[in-house]
């Protein structure tokens, strides 16, 4: 605020955008943490998911949910946390513990312990709320064995919520927006009409199209999460989630010391025509969707003598955009309406031949705008309609701007074969067991 010359008195609102399966747990009275978050590709919970599957659960928790069973959502992850010391989850019956992602974590604080609440589009993360009712579902609850009273208020992704504590700014601010990094960025791409699709290539990618006011159930394994609820209405999106995308670059770079920025990876891989038939599936923890295979485990294949960084570079990009093409295939299959085009933001959007890459691969324009931190903007664009500064999505959408426009450059036979190279390899990724 100091470097860019804004008082408080400038401030109209906050916005709140956070990893949507983070998981924490705290004490009300003092707000001490009771241990480290759990982070969003953390694993533990995966035998805990195996057996709720083997149970016969899955079908109800895709029902009320829209998701899959799986150690990615919040849910068991707080069942795991109440089990670590014996009188956790008796304390949590009690109303001494609260329980939240990061959003309710810095809600609660800025409000000085007031509020304890999440917006829906978290709460649809969690494995613990039905999307349909628009509450926690007590016969989840049951399952997984956590008790309702540790759990937030829910509220819309587009209000005030409440005021920051004054002692903190000199002045009470309105915390007015809250959303998942996610669906912030669906909400920062002005993707507000049914079809509209946006990716986010961070450390993941996460791939959200918007279905309207229709909660689409996918039988191509994706997600049915809420994107947002705003002015009293409820609208829902179909979601595909790679877990490892900029990660890849991070592994090149921390792992295999091939770059020594992640920024480098595009020379890198640019320097060589195509990956030299290597194919890489980022299998690092398990596939997501569409996939959903905790067991899976990374592969790199069809290496040569004459393989080099280089190659695998490109692989590793070429392994990004296969991930998401996936994910496109199977959102145009469930939502019955085809993709004009994709909207990209993110870290690794700024690399061009990434998004030639994907491109090529969707067979459909990719579209950069002139902010690909939309995450950001999207939590500012809900607080702003939170506390009145825009009027409506249509003032919100008039603002996107186009930096850059990609258009597909292969033949429909070398994307099909391409991508049927692509699934051979996650075949035999799935495969390995050892």
């Amino acid at each position: 605020m100091s470097r860019a010359g804004i008082a408080i008195a400038d401030l109209a609102a906050i916005g709140i955008a956070n990893q949507r399966e983070t998981t924490m747990l705290w004490e009300r009275a003092s707000g001490r943490p009771l241990g480290r978050a759990i982070v969003w590709q953390d694993r533990r919970t995966a035998a805990h998911c195996a057996d709720l599957v083997a149970a016969g659960h899955e079908a109800l928790f895709r029902c009320r949910t829209g998701l899959v069973i799986d150690p990615y959502f919040s849910g068991t992850k707080l069942a795991w946390l109440l089990d670590v010391q014996p009188d956790l989850r008796a304390r949590a019956e009690r109303g001494e513990l609260a329980f939240g992602t990061v959003d309710c974590w810095l809600t609660w604080h800025l409000t000085g312990g007031r509020r304890h609440v999440t917006d829906v589009s978290n709460a649809s993360r969690s494995l613990l709320f039905d999307i349909h009712r628009g509450d926690w579902d007590d016969e989840l609850l049951a399952i997984l064995n956590i008790p309702r009273a540790v759990l937030p208020d829910i509220v819309a992704s587009a209000g005030i919520v409440d005021h920051t504590e004054a002692r903190l700014f000199g002045q009470p601010i309105p915390i007015a927006g809250i959303a998942g990094d996610q669906q912030a960025a669906t909400f920062g791409q002005a993707c507000f009409s049914p079809g509209m699709a946006k990716n986010t290539y961070g450390t993941g990618c996460f791939l959200l199209m918007n279905t309207g006011t229709t909660a689409t159930v996918s039988s191509h394994g994706l997600l049915t999460t809420i994107a947002w609820r705003q002015g009293g209405e409820t609208v829902f999106a179909l979601e595909g989630s790679v877990f490892m995308a900029g990660a890849i670059t991070q592994w090149l770079r921390d792992g295999l010391g091939f770059i020594t920025r992640a920024a480098e990876v595009e020379a890198l891989a640019g320097s060589v025509p195509d990956s030299g038939g290597i194919v890489m599936v980022p299998a690092f923890a398990g596939l997501g969707a569409p996939w959903w295979d905790a067991q899976a485990r990374g592969t790199l294949l069809g290496m040569t003598r004459g393989s080099t960084a280089a190659h695998i570079a490109r692989a590793g990009l070429e392994a990004i955009a296969l991930q998401s093409a996936d994910l496109v295939g199977a959102m145009t299959a469930d939502a019955g309406i085809p993709l004009a085009e994709l909207r990209v933001d993110g870290g690794a959007a700024r690399n061009d031949l990434l998004m030639q890459m994907q491109a090529d691969l969707l067979g459909v324009p990719v579209l950069r705008p002139k902010i690909t931190e939309t995450t950001a903007l999207g939590a500012a664009y809900l607080a702003g309609i939170g506390v009145g500064l825009w009027a409506s999505r249509e003032e919100v959408a008039a603002h996107w701007q186009l930096d850059r426009r990609f258009e597909p450059a292969i033949s429909d036979a070398e994307r099909q074969h391409r991508c049927q190279r692509w699934h051979a390899a996650v075949a035999l990724a799935r495969a390995w067991r050892g």
